[in-house]
């Protein structure tokens, strides 16, 4: 298969080309840090950006819902969102 856009620098904006399954953990940071989060089930999510100083809570995040947040840590604690990727 051709890929016509394998030239062009990959920034924060441009499409994904991964997804990873995200396992929310209140010690552990993401392995790496994400463009975005997909939720596939909704709920609520704790999480600290990748230059963040405190965790935010996101309330009431409805499935399917992509997320342009650059998470450093996503929280089991306080997280009851579920079937998570992060979009790299």
């Amino acid at each position: 298969m051709t890929d016509y856009f394998a030239s062009y620098g990959d920034t924060p904006s441009a499409p994904a080309t991964r997804a990873l399954a995200v396992t929310p953990h209140d010690v552990n940071a993401l392995s790496d840090v994400p463009k975005a989060l997909y939720v596939g089930t909704a709920g609520n999510i704790t999480m600290r950006g990748v230059n963040g100083t405190a965790d935010q809570v996101w309330k009431n995040v409805a499935a399917g819902t992509v997320l342009p947040f650059r998470a450093q840590y996503v929280r089991a604690t306080g997280t009851t969102a579920a079937d998570m990727l992060a979009l790299y």
